[in-house]
């Protein structure tokens, strides 16, 4: 049921994608920070309190919701999985961005480029070089289709029903809204959300990881992961853009001029510099991987229903 929850969901989400901001992330936010106004005052505990109000009532209510249209009828059941996974996972809501910045470089227009590369990061990218461009793009692309699909679909299968997928993204997005900003009292709070989705995102980084070497250059990703991960600042999403650089044989990370100041940051990857012809790959990359996780999921279930 997972496999087939897993490629309906897929489909109808390349179809219609969801309005998520509108739908999803307004009404999300606004109990973030409710949870935010009424729990926080500078404690590690509280913000325990507020992570648990806001993750598991919602966990738990799947699960049991699950088991309960199951035992009515696996259709209920297979429906209830899809809605959930509707609502949870895709790139295409994001993908936008990086398909008008590949039309917009393939036409010439840099400045075009920049400026939907700046609403995607929400950062000006005024002063990026049509490398730089590439590059950022590249990486923004391979961060959001492992958070957005990778990410969701391990913990989807790992734990009952939809159960997972909910987990992941609610705790993704408590740890993002929560992050301290340079606030002491709101990072002693947001402490316990932000270890709590390290944790989360270490096996599906790296099972992402592994995918990105099979359906890529094994090798190099394999050397780029050992050698260049840990150097990221997030090592789950270094380990993620260093095997997808090494499997695409191009150059990631390095300094780049914002728009305040040089921002410095590690050498990701291997080989040719970042061009147009890597967004190409980029996606085919994410594409394949996708399939081999997919293909996996498949045999698992053979395997099942002839044990």
């Amino acid at each position: 049921m997972s496999l087939i929850s897993l490629i309906i969901a897929l489909l109808l989400e390349q179809w219609r994608p969801l309005a998520e901001r509108r739908y999803l992330l307004s009404p999300a936010g606004r109990f973030a920070d409710f949870l935010l106004h009424h729990f926080n005052a500078g404690e590690r505990a509280h913000g325990m309190i507020a992570w648990a109000l806001g993750v598991v009532p919602a966990t738990l209510l799947a699960i049991g919701a699950y088991y309960l249209l199951h035992h009515l009828s696996w259709l209920l059941a297979l429906a209830f999985n899809v809605l959930v996974l509707y609502l949870t996972m895709g790139f295409r809501h994001v993908g936008h961005y990086f398909t008008d910045i590949h039309w917009a470089l393939k036409s010439g227009e840099l400045d075009k480029a920049r400026a939907i590369l700046g609403q995607w990061r929400g950062a000006s990218c005024e002063r990026l070089s049509a490398e730089e461009v590439v590059r950022l793009t590249i990486e923004e692309a391979l961060v959001a289709s492992y958070q957005h699909v990778f990410a969701v679909v391990f913990w989807f299968v790992v734990l009952p029903g939809p159960s997972g997928a909910i987990l992941y993204r609610l705790s993704s997005f408590l740890h993002r809204r929560w992050a301290a900003g340079g606030d002491s009292e709101r990072a002693a709070f947001g402490s316990f959300a932000a270890q709590v989705f390290r944790l989360l995102d270490w096996a599906p980084a790296r099972l992402t990881g592994v995918a990105f070497a099979v359906v890529g250059d094994f090798e190099d990703a394999a050397y780029c992961w050992r050698t260049q991960a840990a150097k990221w600042p997030d090592p789950s999403l270094g380990v993620v853009l260093a095997s997808g650089a090494g499997a695409m044989g191009v150059r990631l990370g390095m300094p780049f001029l914002s728009e305040l100041s040089p921002v410095d940051r590690p050498e990701l990857g291997l080989g040719d510099e970042a061009d147009v012809g890597f967004l190409d790959s980029t996606i085919g990359l994410i594409w394949r991987a996708l399939v081999v996780i997919l293909f996996i999921l498949l045999l698992l279930a053979i395997a099942k229903a002839l044990g």
